[in-house]
């Protein structure tokens, strides 16, 4: 029996990816369009901070591009019988493949960097500097975009994360080229440009890892499953509760399955109710399955994983 006795699944709210397409619309258009200022120069001058910040910028439309592929489709995607929880996790595998392109681009920079330091470059600082600056605007904008839908979806932090490197990479670019265009230090370029490789890291792991972690479906980080059972066993007409099951599909989607066993007599649809209200007042889960077995039923026992 299902605990979605009282609620409507058509009238589900949109996901918390598709809520902000827009923001990520104007995001890609702002990146896209100063990604070409950003090779141009970069090649000219030859500043290694230049060309790891392009680089990110790069990662970040095709980052972008991904993301909006991915809600696109999650959104218009029919209902197959063979697709149960339909394009959902399109979001989610977007996110993981961002995280892998920054890891690609945080050692690319690396290893150039440490080449450079070996054979410093001239830099002409002062064309660095002025896309330096129009780089730092551009990303500010798309970072302000993104930041409310990065809260909410992981899809968009992903993007967000691309952005707040790459914002900072304008910095690291601006920093540079004041550096060496005053100083005449021939190692601030690659210095500047591995910092920028060494700060995306952590993010890119953290990203890549909540990415793996609804994959592989495991339970939401703030999920105590030991306090949900015990809280389950605890509504009246409940003797044993097993076979608990929660994960996340998407960002904002959680969704539990779970085995109530109740005493012979037990009213049924009242435990389904409290136990439905239960999940969704106090963990947040309004997606949930649930099985009510009378306290005689032994069907579970064949049960082997």
């Amino acid at each position: 029996m299902s605990a979605e006795h009282g609620h409507d699944h058509g009238a589900a709210a949109m996901r918390s990816g598709a809520r902000h397409i827009r923001p990520l619309l104007i995001s890609f258009g702002l990146i896209v369009s100063f990604l070409a200022v950003q090779v141009v120069t970069g090649i000219v001058t030859g500043s290694l901070a230049l060309l790891s910040d392009a680089g990110h910028m790069a990662t970040d439309a095709l980052g972008l591009a991904m993301a909006l592929a991915a809600i696109q489709a999650a959104s218009k995607a029919r209902v197959h019988p063979q697709r149960t929880f339909g394009l959902y996790r399109l979001e989610i595998l977007a996110a993981l493949i961002n995280a892998v392109l920054l890891f690609g681009v945080a050692g690319y920079v690396l290893f150039e960097a440490i080449s450079r330091l070996r054979d410093a470059q001239v830099v002409a600082s002062t064309p660095v500097l002025i896309v330096g600056v129009l780089g730092l605007v551009v990303n500010v904008m798309a970072f302000l975009l993104l930041r409310a839908g990065a809260k909410e979806s992981l899809n968009l932090q992903g993007a967000y994360i691309e952005v707040l490197s790459d914002m900072l990479g304008s910095v690291g670019v601006i920093v540079a080229a004041i550096v060496w265009g005053i100083t005449g230090w021939s190692w601030v370029d690659p210095v500047i440009g591995a910092a920028i490789g060494v700060f995306i890291l952590p993010r890119a792991w953290k990203l890549g890892r909540e990415a793996l972690r609804v994959l592989v479906q495991a339970a939401p980080a703030g999920v105590d499953l030991t306090a949900m059972q015990t809280e389950l066993a605890g509504i009246v007409g409940v003797v044993d509760v097993h076979d608990l099951h929660v994960w996340t599909l998407t960002s904002d989607m959680e969704v539990a399955t779970a085995h109530l066993m109740v005493a012979n007599g037990a009213d049924s649809h009242a435990v389904l109710d409290q136990a439905r209200e239960l999940l969704a007042d106090r963990h947040g889960i309004t997606h949930s399955t649930l099985q009510v077995e009378p306290d005689d039923h032994r069907g579970c026992d064949d049960v082997s994983w």
